[in-house]
């Protein structure tokens, strides 16, 4: 598969299960999905709880779903949110990310017409504390 046909399996994964998010309270909805380094594509969509911190992200979601589904790195991975502005990770995402992913893993932010932009997690996270930090 190609980066653009990578990434137009990503919109559609994450375009399922965007308008699934239960967001009763924001109203805004968001849609992950991964690339995992088996090839296999997860999803996930925000859940909102009455006791806002324990809320769950979508891209904490679609990593959940990838460590269920017996896969261990993300290879790509796509947001969709609504709106005009960019919907990029939220710091907390980015780190759990960060967690399974390389600083040159591309990040891909889409609205509902398409992709708006790419990264790579470095230019989100710069500088950032990952499992490296932690082998000896």
């Amino acid at each position: 598969m190609s980066v653009d046909s990578d990434f137009d399996a990503l919109f559609a994964a994450a375009g399922r299960v965007q308008p699934l998010a239960y967001a009763p309270y924001s109203h805004f909805k968001v849609g992950a999905a991964i690339l995992a380094d088996d090839g296999a594509i997860y999803a996930g969509c925000n859940v909102e709880n009455a006791a806002y911190p324990v809320g769950a992200c979508a891209e904490a979601g679609a990593i959940s779903a990838m460590i269920a589904g017996g896969s261990q790195r993300i290879v790509a991975i796509l947001v969709m949110g609504e709106g005009e502005a960019l919907v990029t990770p939220c710091g907390a995402c980015r780190q759990r990310i960060r967690e399974f992913a390389n600083p040159d893993t591309p990040v891909a932010i889409a609205g509902p017409s398409g992709i708006r932009q790419r990264f790579s997690l470095a230019e989100l996270l710069p500088a950032s504390f990952g499992p490296d930090n932690l082998r000896r």
